[in-house]
């Protein structure tokens, strides 16, 4: 099945957990969630702390699949298609919904090849000089290492190195960008800067983000969906809508509880 970029702005839902069970083994880490992403808004996953928030996010992308002992039940759609079907190519889906991990993942190589690196091996053939200046630019970076695109990657500060791994995702031309905790290294001014972005970025770009963090979800994001472990400590979705909303008004003591540190 070829997976197709660019769906109209009428689409209703940016990718879609139907009734999604995931499995460690034996132990269940994500029951029965059903999860609606809103496209070109900033998605925030919140919850307490082994309930399932990265999990629940590499299953759109299927990140989990490396891990041998993890297996879905239920479905996950993009375009309404399955994208656990099997003929989805995973490395083609990663390109349309990339990921940017909890630390800086910088390559060993400059910063220009950082940027060029993704396009360059699924075959871009525009301008590379151009794309690269595009990507740093929409990353906020460009005119902080613009005279400076030969030097090594690792030598950016972390916050730089972040936004530095955002302007690779670009690159490849993505539809969703997933942000797994992408502040949690960085200080407070890298921090907003990454906020900041990721609001410039909404423009163009669906964005679903883990966070710990209850202000950066409540400043950052439009819609909030908070996960909590039952019983037998699955993680369950308990409630979901706009951040506003969750934030001010919960229906569920459970949110309530959490969001003003009751525990958690």
């Amino acid at each position: 099945m070829e997976l197709t970029q660019t769906p109209p702005l009428t689409e209703t839902a940016a990718i879609e957990a139907l009734s999604t069970h995931i499995y460690y083994g034996n132990f269940r880490a994500i029951k029965d969630a059903t999860l609606s992403i809103v496209p070109r808004k900033i998605t925030a996953i919140i919850g307490p702390s082994g309930c399932g928030k990265s999990t629940m996010l590499r299953a759109f992308n299927r990140m989990n699949d490396f891990v041998t002992t993890c297996r879905l039940e239920g479905d996950i759609l993009f375009h309404g298609h399955s994208i656990y079907d099997a003929s989805v190519d995973p490395v083609q889906l990663r390109r349309l919904i990339g990921m940017v991990f909890q630390k800086p993942n910088p390559f060993p190589k400059s910063i220009y090849e950082n940027v060029a690196w993704g396009a360059r091996i699924n075959g871009y053939q525009g301008n590379m000089d151009d794309l690269v200046e595009e990507c740093l630019h929409r990353a906020a970076l460009w005119d902080e290492v613009k005279q400076d695109l030969k030097k090594s990657a690792l030598t950016l500060s972390g916050g730089q190195q972040q936004r530095l791994c955002i302007a690779r995702v670009l690159a490849v031309r993505p539809e969703i960008i997933l942000m797994d905790e992408p502040c949690s290294a960085l200080d407070p001014i890298a921090t907003l800067k990454i906020e900041d972005l990721m609001r410039e970025l909404s423009e163009n770009y669906t964005i679903i983000i883990v966070t710990h963090n209850m202000q950066q979800a409540a400043r950052a994001s439009d819609y909030t969906a908070f996960f909590t472990m039952d019983s037998d400590r699955a993680g369950v979705m308990v409630e979901y809508g706009l951040t506003s909303q969750i934030f001010t008004y919960p229906h569920d003591k459970r949110t309530e509880d959490y969001i003003t540190g009751r525990f958690g």
